[in-house]
């Protein structure tokens, strides 16, 4: 099972051209790892996970981030596909910068951040 999160062309009524990705690379591997484990222990029968985030530029249409899960079935790998980009939204130190057509533009947080839920 996978999923592909692109890119919209437009956020509350403006219009996106393009988003922008930092990470703090280190800190961004150390939980992907941590969620792979995850996975690993509470879907034993998982075959194979491959998680993909880019960095840096990233137009409209163009994939933001990859998830692709295997297993013998179809309900458990759909599971850890959710549970991963749940997970990856909520723990993965990923920033992302919108940019607008009028080249204004605005860092997100992500609302199942665990640091924007504690403030």
């Amino acid at each position: 099972m996978s999923i592909q999160g692109t890119t919209r062309n437009h956020f509350e009524g403006k219009k996106v051209v393009r988003l922008e990705y930092e990470a703090y690379i280190p800190m961004a591997e150390a939980e992907i790892k941590k969620i792979c484990r995850g996975i690993r222990n509470r879907w034993p029968a998982i075959q194979h996970i491959s998680i993909h985030h880019r960095l840096g530029l990233v137009n409209v249409t163009e994939a933001s981030v990859i998830i692709a899960i295997s297993g013998p079935h179809r309900n458990e790998s759909l599971e850890a596909v959710k549970y991963c980009i749940d997970t990856l939204k909520a723990t993965v130190p990923i920033w992302k910068k919108e940019i607008y057509d009028n080249e204004e533009y605005i860092w997100k947080e992500n609302k199942e951040c665990q640091w924007v839920k504690n403030n």
